[in-house]
């Protein structure tokens, strides 16, 4: 059997050299395709990114690669929608591939179910109209939020810029410790490096948006049980097989 193919849309450039090198960990054949919009962190502006016809176009780009799973790789332009907007989100994208889709903030919910975690702390780069909408989505889906912090940063681009050091300080300042799992959610944050340094400090797990979104598009590829490629380099939830559930 051949190796299966993920596709993932990412939106502009920001933090897409995760892809690459979690790529190189699992052994695993990940395709990144690019659709284009503002990167501002407001609401029209991710309705917009996240519109039918953007991510339709975003689908296109991945059907040559023949993949078994896509996932459209952006938390905020997925859960700015809402639980039943993103979920229309996700049919559009099977409708287009004819394969099983998903996108980043199921990637967190169906994460953090897989690590049989009910009860979070948010620590969210965006300003704090959508870090809310954030917190809401996961209540919609069953997840406690006990605490959310926002680092009220305007663009994709600027939280793409944000150092190891950077990211490792937002992430040990804003931890509560009722919750079970620290979630950071945005794609455009460079995460896979430091999640096991992370995970060590705070002692409980990490899910950060890149993570979740590869995690999730291998839950939906098609591997054997059993085959899944696994990394402890990318953190616990890397360290076991994912289960495979559907969202």
């Amino acid at each position: 059997m051949r190796t299966p193919t993920i596709g993932f849309i990412y939106p502009d450039h920001a933090a897409e050299d995760d892809y690459p090198r979690a790529a190189a960990l699992l052994g695993a054949d990940l395709r990144v395709a690019h659709i284009y919009g503002t990167d501002l962190h407001a609401v029209p502006e991710l309705l917009d990114l996240g519109s039918p016809g953007k991510l339709r176009h975003g689908a296109e780009l991945l059907v040559p690669y023949g993949p078994s799973a896509v996932v459209w790789a952006c938390t905020s332009g997925s859960f700015v929608y809402g639980a039943d907007g993103a979920r229309e989100q996700v049919r559009g994208l099977a409708e287009v591939t004819g394969v099983a889709a998903s996108s980043t903030s199921f990637g967190f919910v169906n994460a953090a179910r897989a690590l049989g975690v009910g009860t979070v702390a948010v620590c969210a780069s965006y300003p704090d109209e959508l870090a809310e909408l954030f917190v809401d989505f996961l209540a919609c889906e069953g997840i406690r939020v006990v605490s959310m912090s926002s680092a009220g940063i305007d663009t994709a681009a600027e939280v793409g810029t944000l150092t190891p050091d950077r990211v490792r300080a937002l992430a040990l300042a804003n931890d509560h410790r009722d919750a079970e799992a620290l979630l950071i959610p945005d794609t455009a944050m460079h995460t896979v490096e430091v999640l096991p340094e992370l995970e060590a400090a705070l002692g409980k797990p990490v899910l950060t948006a890149n993570q979740v979104t590869i995690w999730e598009g291998i839950r939906l590829a098609g591997y054997p049980p059993g085959d899944e490629p696994v990394s402890p380099a990318l953190g616990r939830l890397f360290s076991e097989r994912p289960t495979h559930a559907g969202h």
